[in-house]
Formats: C-alpha cells, sequence, structure tokens
C-alpha cells in the first residue's frame, strides 16, 4: 500500500524561519563543498543518527503493538525517529501520519479514512468508524501491519485518547494484535495520560529519546556533515565541540542551530575550520532566550544576515 503523504503542514511549521535559515546556508556551502544545508532545522530521516537512545527506542517502536507511548524533550529527534520507523516499515505496511492533534476523534476517523484510502460512508460518524475497524481487522486477519502515529498528542483532549486507546483493542482476542497506535509529543504527554479517565493508556509500553551525550554530539555534528556531502567532516575541532555540547546540552535541535551559525560565522572569516572561538563568538551571537529548545527566533535569523551583508559590503 502506498504510504500516505507526509502532512503538508509538519512540512512547513516555521515558513519563514526555513526561508530565512537557507538564505544564510546558501551563503556557506559552496565554501565549504557542501550540497545542502548540513543543520537544517527540518526533520529529515537521513540526518537521523542513530545514537544509543534512538536505536533502543526505535527498536522498541519496532516491537511493540498496541498503543505506544514516545516521549522526549522537544528538538530530541522524534518527528525523524518516526519518520524512519514510516520507511523501516516498509511498502506493505499501512501508516497514517496524523499532525493536526486539535481534531476528535470523528475527525481523526475522517482524516484516516481519506490517507489509507478506505471508501468512506457518508451516513453517520458510526458508520465511518465502522468502515475504519473493518479495513483494521482485514489487514489483521491478512497478518499486515497497520501503525497510527500522532504527533503532538499532548494537545488531544482526554476523550479523544480514551477513544484511540479503546481502537488499539478492537482485536484483543488475535494474540498478535497487529495495530498500532503510536503517541508522541515531549514529557507532558506522560503527565496527560496520568488523567483517571484514561486509565487503559497508563499501562502502555513507554520509551523516552535521551539527549547526545558529549561522544555522541561529535558523531551527530560529523554525521550530518557526511550527509550534506562535506569532503572534511572534521571542520569543528575539539574546542568547537565542547562548546556545543555545553549550549545545546545534547538536544539535536540546538546543536543545528549553533552549528549553522557556526558555518556561517566561519565563512564570515573566509576560515575553513570551526575552532572554539569561533563557536564561542557564535554563541554570542545568539539570544539565549530565542533560542530556547521550544523556540526559533525568527529576529534571530533576520539580524544575522543584515550584520554579515554589511561584512560583505
Amino acid at each position: 500500500m502506498t504510504k500516505a503523504a507526509f502532512p503538508v503542514q509538519k512540512q512547513a511549521l516555521d515558513t519563514d524561519n526555513a526561508a530565512l535559515e537557507g538564505e544564510t546556508s546558501f551563503m556557506y556551502q559552496s565554501f565549504f563543498g557542501l550540497h545542502e544545508n548540513p543543520f537544517s532545522l527540518a526533520p529529515d530521516p537521513r540526518f537521523l543518527l542513530m545514537a544509543a537512545s534512538h536505536r533502543e527506542v526505535f527498536e522498541r517502536l519496532l516491537a511493540e503493538r498496541g498503543v505506544v507511548v514516545l516521549t522526549g524533550e522537544p528538538g530530541t529527534g522524534k518527528t525523524a525517529l518516526l519518520l524512519a520507523l514510516r520507511e523501516r516499515l516498509g511498502a506493505d505496511a499501512a501508516v497514517s501520519y496524523v499532525f493536526n492533534t486539535t481534531l476528535m476523534f470523528d475527525d481523526i476517523v475522517e482524516y484516516l479514512l481519506d490517507d489509507l484510502g478506505i471508501a468512506k460512508p457518508e451516513e453517520s460518524p458510526a458508520r465511518r468508524l465502522d468502515a475504519l475497524t473493518s479495513f483494521l481487522s482485514e489487514r489483521e486477519r491478512a497478518g499486515q501491519r497497520t501503525t497510527l502515529i500522532v504527533d503532538e498528542a499532548q494537545h488531544l483532549d482526554v476523550s479523544t485518547l480514551a477513544q484511540l486507546a479503546l481502537l488499539s483493542t478492537l482485536e484483543r482476542e488475535t494474540p498478535s494484535r497487529l495495530l498500532q497506535i503510536l503517541l508522541a509529543g515531549p514529557p507532558e504527554l506522560e503527565e496527560k495520560l496520568d488523567h483517571p479517565d484514561l486509565q487503559p493508556l497508563q499501562a502502555s509500553p513507554r520509551c523516552r529519546l535521551r539527549p547526545l551525550d558529549e561522544a555522541e554530539v561529535e558523531e551527530y555534528v560529523r554525521h550530518r556533515l557526511r550527509v550534506a556531502g562535506a569532503p572534511d567532516t572534521a571542520l569543528f575541532d575539539r574546542g568547537a565541540i565542547g562548546r556545543i555540547v555545553r549550549f545545546s546540552g545534547g538536544i539535536p535541535r540546538l546543536i543545528n542551530v549553533l552549528g549553522d551559525r557556526c558555518l556561517l560565522f566561519a565563512y564570515a572569516d573566509h576560515d575553513h575550520h570551526v575552532d572554539g572561538g569561533t563557536a564561542r563568538r557564535a554563541i554570542a551571537d545568539l539570544d539565549d532566550a530565542a533560542w530556547a529548545p521550544r523556540t526559533v527566533a525568527r529576529a534571530t535569523w533576520a539580524g544575522l544576515l543584515r550584520r554579515l551583508r554589511g561584512r560583505r559590503g
């Protein structure tokens, strides 16, 4: 079965920031021999480094059935991991990725019918739910895997979460339980699942992505440079890596933010390597509040572009 396209809204989480990021990275790509931005903020499984925590979580997501809960601090790579999981499942799996978590349960059912190519009855929400459950049951009897991924699941209301839990246990009598519902979000998702009305979900398997350690940060930087086509993956010396570790706390999104800024500063200095001093200046140029793990500040990109253009002029 053809997998559903990755939702447009997930690809365009912040169009303005993406445009500014692309404009800055374009400046230095040819200088460093890169064919793309190694530190793009867009989730891309090609750039995913399977660090110890990521490997552990990935294997568990492949093995578990029913409802599985994936959490991690913002920026730890949950979405890229989910995209990699979708690729790994192969063409025989039916995978639907729900990103709009403001939807109610009936709306999610309708989305799934469209996304999975299921004929959609028009009579009532109950008939549409019947069509979905029949589809899931047929696939289960055929030994075919079905995975429903709900990203940013902490925004679902309690009633919708409870109904999703029921959906995952439709075939409880069948030992294989090939229907998997994957709920992903920040640590607050686990707190929400402790609600008294969500007891069926409280026994669900839970896994959490951890930040990278110091050795993994260096491996992460080299990996992304390699995927982006860098002739030299040792562009960042140990001093620069140490500063990236301290700035980011091992959060991949923040590594990307600082890595991109470091390359831009090195390019402005006509330096083909990033040392600790360059990293220090890049960090000083960032607004600490604006680059907290949960946010990406548009104004900071624009300000740097203006300053760089001024230097080049």
